[in-house]
């Protein structure tokens, strides 16, 4: 099915921002006007409205904005712990231009009706573009499949599946459904966790849960169904995305079948590249999330792949919880963190400021590629004349301390909580419209948004 074409007019205030410094390079001017890159440069003072909002952006740098292929909303069904609304105010203010919201809601996002009413909620919210990720499996049950084709073909438009929360460990059905995703350049997104060998666990199988008691949560769970599951995508000729890899060996086994040309691709959380599991010591459960918090070598693993392209995207897993299902014993305690309004500072510590990667590589990893994964061709893009203005302004010499109960989401489970992180995101453009100025909430941008066509892609922004 076709987008809806029904649009809105662009914003039709134009933005001048002034001496910023493109993906860490040369300070220019830039000039958005009717949702895209209008000028560049001096021609960007010259070609101004008299009326243009200017943006003072001396020692910012300017980035396309970041895509998230992994946030859970919880709507429907559970918006006490997260809504649409409120997950896509805490995205803007993370530098987030476009998110995937995952399919664990109630009911679950198995049928094209559940993933149409996440896409209108979306809509509505304006702050970000929302796409929703369809089920692999009705119920998320690993039985059968889902509404795979009806989903695609719906207003939505999905492309990204995934029964994340859950793996999709029957053989059968993940053959079955890396097929019949290929016919629409779909993708499967696995979360790679072979249950019987994680039953009861509740940590890093290692030293640290040897000395605590707690159940260990061995390596070889997720090592395992990603080994089955790229084999399986090189069989089908098919695309095969990793969720959340958090182990060396995991990065091993990818590192192999890309050798091979096999059609996979890979997240790594904010999470996992700065904590350990030495952190479980405290039986806080904040730091209890699948997969858990692994090793340091593991961290290193990680953070080097990342870096060598291995890993080819961060992805934040943001998973909300009401405070009851965090603020109790570890046994009891629900898996998860939030991470949507930190992303962009553990990345820049652990990853800009060692030298891994520079701004042009924190570009890739935070919205180039992502947008490709998910099939969004007007994310993600240069920072060129004529490019659709999905960007943001950060201040990388901003110091500031998380304090959860500050932030826009509703969950204040961030294993974050105290800790001093590096750079602030000043403003977001999503669709050529602020919706984050001087680091605070601005306003939504609503409705339809018409925008070039940009690499055959439909004329419309689909959002």
């Amino acid at each position: 099915m076709s987008p809806d074409t029904t649009a809105r007019a662009v914003d039709p205030t134009e933005y001048l921002i002034r001496s910023v410094s493109p993906l860490g390079g040369e300070a220019t001017d830039l000039l958005v006007r009717g949702g895209v890159i209008a000028t560049s440069g001096p021609d960007a003072v010259s070609g101004a409205a008299a009326d243009a909002v200017i943006i003072e952006a001396d020692g910012l740098v300017a980035l396309p904005g970041m895509v998230d292929l992994h946030t859970h909303l919880r709507e429907p069904g559970r918006e006490d712990a997260e809504t649409v609304e409120t997950g896509s105010r805490a995205a803007a203010l993370g530098g987030f231009t476009a998110i995937h919201a995952m399919a664990n809601s109630s009911p679950v996002a198995d049928t094209a009706g559940v993933v149409e009413q996440v896409y209108r909620l979306g809509l509505a919210s304006g702050w970000v573009e929302v796409r929703p990720v369809g089920a692999v499996t009705v119920g998320l049950a690993g039985e059968r499949l889902a509404e795979l084709g009806a989903m695609a073909e719906s207003r939505a438009s999905v492309r990204v599946f995934s029964d994340d929360g859950i793996c999709v460990h029957d053989p059968v059905l993940m053959r079955r459904a890396l097929e019949y995703v290929k016919a629409f350049g779909g993708v499967i997104a696995q979360h790679a966790q072979e249950p019987r060998l994680t039953e009861g666990a509740q940590m890093n199988e290692g030293e640290v849960s040897a000395v605590l008691g707690l159940t260990g949560w061995p390596a070889v769970a997720e090592e395992s169904i990603i080994a089955r599951d790229v084999l399986l995508a090189q069989h089908v000729g098919s695309r095969l995305h990793v969720c959340h890899v958090s182990t060396a060996g995991s990065v091993e086994i990818i590192r192999w079948a890309k050798a091979r040309g096999i059609d996979v691709t890979a997240e790594v959380t904010p999470h996992h590249l700065l904590l350990t599991d030495e952190l479980v010591r405290s039986y806080d459960p904040v730091y209890k999330v699948n997969p858990p918090l692994r090793t340091s070598d593991d961290v290193h693993a990680l953070r080097a792949a990342l870096a060598d392209g291995t890993i080819d995207v961060v992805g934040t897993d943001h998973a909300p919880h009401p405070s009851e299902h965090k603020e109790c014993e570890w046994a009891q305690a629900a898996m998860g963190m939030t991470g949507l309004e930190t992303a962009l500072s553990v990345v820049q510590h652990t990853m800009v400021e060692t030298g891994l990667l520079d701004w042009a590589g924190f570009a890739r990893v935070t919205s180039v590629t992502p947008a490709r994964i998910g099939r969004l061709g007007h994310q993600g893009r240069p920072l060129a004349v004529g490019e659709p203005a999905n960007l943001i302004l950060v201040d990388p010499a901003a110091r500031w301390t998380v304090d959860p109960t500050t932030m826009a989401t509703k969950g204040r489970n961030s294993p974050f909580r105290g800790l001093e992180l590096p750079g602030r995101v000043r403003a977001t453009f999503f669709a050529g419209h602020p919706t984050v100025l001087d680091g605070r909430l601005s306003t939504p941008r609503r409705g339809q948004v018409p925008a070039p066509a940009v690499d055959g892609e439909d004329a419309a922004w689909n959002i």
